[in-house]
């Protein structure tokens, strides 16, 4: 946790925010279904695919179940819990899969999420 956001983040604050996180990743898990999971799944197992490709794929998945999904809350909050939920789906499903989705989550965390994640955690400590 320190690693990426710094010394002066309480890790307790990061837990609290993962808990809220889960609960919400909970509500939206029902939601998804399992020919979404699928698709993904059957990306995954293609090797002809550049991890460019399948973080697309997975973008594009957590974009299409954002809309889908009706949510009050912000956008990329929705997309970062669609995101760890699809992860843990693709998981559960294919376990063999789970270092390359953990690693694919977490470059499409990075590249599309990573400041709102900032932002989430610099409010919090506020």
């Amino acid at each position: 946790v320190l690693a990426v956001f710094g010394p002066e983040v309480d890790e307790d604050i990061v837990r609290i925010i993962a808990a809220q996180l889960a609960a919400i990743g909970d509500q939206f898990d029902k939601e998804i279904k399992a020919g979404v999971v699928n698709d993904l799944v059957r990306h995954f197992l293609n090797e002809s695919l550049s991890r460019e490709e399948i973080t697309r794929r997975m973008s594009e998945a957590v974009e299409g179940l954002a809309r889908a999904i009706p949510s009050d809350m912000e956008q990329e909050k929705a997309m970062l819990v669609l995101a760890m939920v699809l992860t843990k789906k693709i998981a559960n499903t294919m376990p063999s899969l789970f270092q390359h989705v953990f690693s694919t989550t977490v470059t499409y965390i990075s590249q599309h999420l990573h400041n709102y994640i900032l932002r989430m955690v610099s409010a919090a400590t506020q």
